[in-house]
């Protein structure tokens, strides 16, 4: 038997369902440059987190990190390493992020990326 939402709890998930149809209704381009940061990121590090990943977008990219990474995960190219870590954001008050790191099936896309982009210049 599945447990009942309190009246908070579906407001509560309404909400953050509502932020999220909004920031990706925004600009799927923005989403998209967000999720090849978090890629090349993914491609640079051996594991990384939201904390690292704020570091070095814009201001503007933050918004679109979470859609960005759910993105990635369900498309299988990135996944959960099973560690996690406190956020630095004060927003956040220290809550626990995910550390991910690219799946082979990640990994591959890049060497293919790798060996189009390579075929290009040998052209």
């Amino acid at each position: 038997m599945t447990r009942r939402l309190t009246v908070a709890e579906r407001h509560a998930a309404a909400e953050k369902d509502f932020r999220l149809e909004e920031i990706v209704g925004r600009s799927s381009w923005d989403q998209f440059l967000v999720e090849q940061a978090v890629f090349a990121f993914g491609l640079a590090n051996e594991t990384f987190d939201c904390n690292m990943l704020r570091d070095v977008l814009p201001e503007m990219g933050h918004g679109f990190l979470g859609a960005a990474i759910n993105s990635l995960r369900t498309g299988g190219i990135i996944t959960h390493t099973g560690r996690s870590v406190p956020s630095t954001s004060p927003a956040t008050h220290g809550h626990r992020l995910a550390v991910w790191t690219l799946t082979g099936k990640g990994r591959a896309i890049a060497a293919e990326r790798t060996a189009r982009a390579q075929g290009r210049a040998a052209a």
